[in-house]
């Protein structure tokens, strides 16, 4: 796929800013990833579920606080949803709602938290966390304890293979999904 998958304005990865998340985009594209994605082509430095419109959704990167913690990135290199244009506004409900219900039928859990604050990379991306409610570290500001904890080295991560299966149900879930 190559540079397809980058939005128009990059035409190489020369180009991309220095943005982790456009990283994360750009290394996705020249690994060749697939749209939509192969079920089993889930591998350790590939978390992506899938792009649908303007968005990408992948799985946090390893080592990941908890499985199921996915993330809604937008493709084009913008701050908030201040900068979104009309097909970006369109997209984000709908797309929120079907990958918080993803997280919630693949995690089990109670609810998902959505939160983005956009201080780490400057370029949108919504955090949707599982909330287990026999989990205390998973309530609400405890989960930004717990992710510097898991940070840290302070609490185990989630178990990679389990992320990994979790990301090619959420594939196979995910694969007929149209914006």
């Amino acid at each position: 796929m190559g540079n397809a998958f980058l939005w128009p304005e990059f035409r190489s990865m020369n180009d991309l800013p220095s943005c982790g998340v456009c990283q994360i985009h750009g290394a996705l594209a020249d690994s060749g990833f697939t749209q939509p994605p192969l079920a089993s082509a889930a591998v350790a430095g590939d978390l992506a579920i899938g792009r649908f419109g303007p968005w990408l959704l992948r799985h946090h990167p390893l080592p990941a606080p908890l499985v199921g913690w996915l993330i809604l990135d937008s493709l084009r290199h913008v701050g908030g949803p201040v900068d979104f244009n009309p097909v970006e506004c369109a997209a984000l409900g709908p797309m929120l709602q079907r990958s918080s219900a993803l997280v919630r039928e693949l995690s089990g859990c109670q609810r998902v938290y959505a939160i983005a604050f956009g201080e780490g990379a400057r370029h949108f991306h919504l955090h949707l966390i599982p909330r287990h409610g026999s989990d205390p570290a998973t309530e609400s500001w405890r989960v930004a304890d717990l992710y510097r904890a898991v940070s840290a080295g302070e609490r185990p991560e989630a178990d990679a293979d389990s992320v990994l299966q979790l990301v090619r149900r959420a594939r196979q879930a995910s694969a007929d999904w149209q914006l």
